[in-house]
């Protein structure tokens, strides 16, 4: 008997060391969730935080709710914590867990929030530095203190990584490709990108998304993908908003303003936004042609005043049906004053000094209605959205000659452009971990041009004769549809889908001879039908690392501004066109990224790859003008060329050494062949003739590389400075090698009233080192250089006013764009 009483005891032992380590072997890190509840209305409260600190304090990790009020906060290692949750007009709540082998899912469940007696708690809403996270699909910025007192949009996005801002244009470029998509929460505005992300001040932005291989639920535009510009939500209960002013100057002021206001009452929640840009900048220029001993100078005096206005309302039937309607207005008056000196040296009867002053005035007109019906399952909802965009613009050009044989006249142009595109989403988590999204899309796009001259233009045999009126038609419609499905396990999740979509292209250009009225027409048609797959992996094996792997193919169609035959903007010796028979190019896109949480939670590391394969490519094509071949002038356009790839590599990292001292950095390197079609002489161009043009098919092998670091310096709770750095190596285009250019900015930020208001101040560009200089030699051998104001001194300041409870509409987010304009003139 005793022998069988020990026998049981060490089995009974074994057992337990089994079982002990069984338990060792499975346990995974906790996991901490719960609901929170606004107790006075009843109703869960979306965004927000849950913050998990140690108990010295020291913060550990956290999250947000969801819009039904949930949270999940995973991978919480075992141990004592204090659970904070804090949200604007609402008391602080806190709750004490413990995390063991045999306890490791703590389900708080409802929290109830009471209502603060001020609106504005002791809360953090912005954090102090911002955070770089990858995604399963994208990348995501979330914008700090320090870089929302960078000004406006457009200075913003050049503290973010893979972003570059053309410092004379304002446009976009991604991974060193102009053909991107920008929305503003998840939507294409009809007024111009540069122009809009002018107005929008930087305090006002919550995120940038930058989805560089975007899933199929995704419009397939755009080769280097989509930047989405998330906004802060502002609708709390009763009355609240923010007031942001801003000014900068060098040798002209440049002034922008905006107001938010919103008032939630009930189950109606009213909204109303206004900004504005009102600027003046000076850009100079020069581009030498040591072949002919000549130069080109430039002096461009721009003015620009926008003024955009946004009035909504979100009306809550119940907890499952929202309406919400809004309108989007912007008025803009822009010009442009230039003047451009071709000096010949060599022969001065060739000089040529020309004036001319380009106006526009246009109203973009947004009109959107959107009902959602939640299900009783969480996450389960179908929506359907209604976008209706109208665009009209006048923009005639006076050009005058100070010199040279050519007369005065006089251009117009009008623009009527109308865009509706219908969504409807479904979406439906199937279980805990696999979720499905199916959805139908129309989009109708027309665009009416018309284009008048009082001038006199180089017909096909080469004699002046009256500029034709021209007036250009297209029309381009869109049905698709698409389907994801996604699935996680312990450690792994994927995602894949398609979409399907059939497309319409019909263009109409009919020039009308002003002495003969006769009519020439102009035609292009293109019907196709393409399925655009996509397919995301994600691996994380630990806390501090993970993995991603995706694919996806897209398509850019080409834009008005590239299609479009009439003269988008000339000089004396350089003149730029559409082509009317341009046909989309198409990009098969692979990607992968690797995460490094740095110990101590002191930051992160991303480093990633991604290759691009590209077919009939868009790109310029610049030709010797035919009609004079004599003066030198060249004819930009666009042409689709063959196969061609581009490949990179980036690196963003968030470290903080210090807690005083926070750094923001990134370095990316990409390389493609691009092709076009140009033009030599092979006789000095004083004799030359059109039998001694030589056109040939341009390679251009271009490796280029950006470096950027954003410093944060913090000297107590309400003064922090800040330093940035960015560094552009040397890369070429088509037609130039462009120097290298750099730049440092420096600032400061105060806070006061409590954190509701601050003051910024910034000197950009001290070294006063930003030009954009290089040399070419197609079609001629060139020299450039040019200069604009860099080099500012900038102010603003922003208050937020009001508070109460928070009540979120949740919107999705969709992309919806081609690929624009010319590109410049280099």
């Amino acid at each position: 008997m005793r022998n069988l009483i020990t026998i049981g005891t060490l089995m009974l032992l074994c057992l337990q060391s089994v079982r002990a380590n069984f338990i060792s072997e499975v346990f995974k890190d906790g996991q901490i969730t719960g609901t929170v509840i606004d107790d006075a209305l009843n109703e869960p409260l979306p965004y927000v935080n849950i913050v998990v600190n140690k108990t010295n304090g020291e913060l550990l990790t956290g999250g947000i709710t969801d819009d039904d009020g949930n949270f999940k906060i995973d991978k919480v290692p075992e141990g004592t914590y204090k659970i904070v949750i804090q949200f604007i007009g609402f008391q602080k709540e806190e709750r004490d867990v413990t995390i063991t082998r045999r306890n490791s899912k703590i389900k708080l469940g409802e929290i109830r929030l009471v209502e603060a007696a001020e609106g504005l708690d002791e809360v953090t809403v912005v954090a102090e530095v911002s955070t770089i996270q990858q995604k399963v699909d994208r990348k995501v910025i979330t914008i700090g203190k320090d870089l929302a007192a960078t000004g406006t949009a457009s200075e913003l996005l050049v503290g973010v990584p893979s972003v570059n801002v053309d410092a004379q244009t304002g446009e976009i470029s991604l991974r060193g490709n102009s053909n991107v998509r920008v929305m503003v929460d998840g939507k294409l505005s009809n007024i111009p990108t540069a122009d809009l992300l002018k107005q929008i001040p930087s305090t006002a932005i919550k995120s940038i998304e930058l989805i560089t291989n975007p899933s199929a639920k995704y419009n397939p535009e755009g080769m280097s993908g989509i930047i989405n510009i998330v906004l802060h939500k502002n609708t709390m209960v009763g009355f609240n908003g923010s007031l942001n002013v801003g000014l900068a100057y060098e040798h002209e002021p440049k002034f922008n303003s905006s107001l938010n206001m919103n008032y939630r009452y009930e189950k109606f929640n009213f909204y109303t936004n206004y900004s504005n840009n009102i600027s003046k900048n000076i850009n100079v220029g020069n581009v030498a042609r040591p072949d002919d001993n000549s130069v080109q100078n430039f002096n461009f005096d721009d003015q620009r005043q926008s003024h955009l206005f946004k009035v909504g309302v979100d009306y809550y039937l119940n907890d499952q049906h929202t309406i919400s309607v809004f309108t989007n207005q912007n008025l803009a008056e822009n010009s442009t004053i230039g003047r451009t000196q071709a000096l010949f040296f060599s022969n001065p009867s060739f000089d040529e000094i020309q004036s001319f002053n380009a106006m526009g005035d246009n109203l973009a007109s947004q009109y959107n209605f959107d009902y959602k019906l939640d299900f009783d399952e969480e996450g389960h909802n179908i929506e359907l959205e209604v976008d209706h965009n109208i665009f009209n613009d006048e923009s005639p050009v006076e050009y005058r000659f100070i010199q040279g044989f050519q007369t005065g006249y006089d251009d117009a142009n009008t623009t009527d452009r109308v865009r509706t595109t219908i969504n409807l989403d479904y979406v439906n988590p199937l279980t805990e971990s696999t979720k499905l999204e199916v959805g139908a899309q129309v989009r109708l796009f027309n665009s009416d041009i018309t284009f008048s001259s009082t001038g006199e233009t180089f017909n096909a045999m080469g004699e002046l004769a009256p500029t034709p009126d021209t007036n250009f038609d297209y029309t381009r419609d869109i049905y698709s549809g698409y389907a994801t499905y996604s699935k996680k396990f312990e450690k792994w999740t994927y995602q894949v889908g398609a979409r399907l979509e059939s497309v319409t292209v019909d263009a109409l250009a009919l020039q009308t001879d002003v002495l003969t009225n006769n009519v020439t027409p102009i035609e292009f048609t293109n019907d196709y039908v393409k399925v655009y797959p996509s397919a995301f992996f994600t691996y994380t094996p630990s806390e501090k690392n993970s993995y991603q792997l995706s694919y996806s193919k897209r398509v850019d169609r080409p834009g008005i501004g590239q299609v479009n035959p009439i003269k988008e903007w000339s000089t004396p010796l350089i003149s730029s066109f559409g082509n009317i028979n341009l046909e989309p190019q198409f990009t098969n896109s692979v990607e992968a990224n690797y995460t490094r949480n740095l110990n101590e939670r002191k930051g992160s590391v991303t480093a990633g790859v991604f290759y691009r394969a590209i077919s009939n490519e868009i790109n310029r094509a610049l030709f010797v003008d035919r009609s004079d071949v004599n003066s030198g002038r060249i004819i930009l356009t666009h042409d689709n060329f063959d196969d061609t790839s581009a490949f990179g590599v980036e690196v963003t990292t968030n470290y903080r050494p210090f807690k005083w001292w926070s750094i923001n950095g990134s370095f990316d390197l990409y390389s493609q062949t691009q092709k076009g079609i140009s033009e030599t002489l092979t006789a000095p161009i004083e004799t030359a003739t059109i039998d001694d043009i030589v056109t040939e098919i341009t390679e251009v092998d271009n490796v280029a590389w950006n470096f950027r670091m954003f410093n944060n310096f913090r000297v107590s709770n309400s003064l922090t400075f800040t330093a940035f750095g960015f560094y552009r190596g040397q890369n070429s285009t088509l037609q130039f090698d462009i120097d290298p250019m750099y730049f440092i900015n420096v600032g400061m930020r105060y806070s006061f009233l409590e954190g509701k208001a601050s003051f910024n101040l910034s000197w950009n560009d001290i070294l006063n080192s930003m030009k954009f200089a290089g040399d070419g030699t197609r079609p001629y051998v060139q020299v450039i250089n040019f200069d604009w104001e860099s080099h500012t001194v900038q102010a603003s300041i922003n208050y937020r006013f009001g508070g109460g409870k928070y009540r979120a509409k949740s919107r999705k987010r969709r992309d919806d764009n081609v690929k624009e304009g010319s590109g410049g003139v280099f």
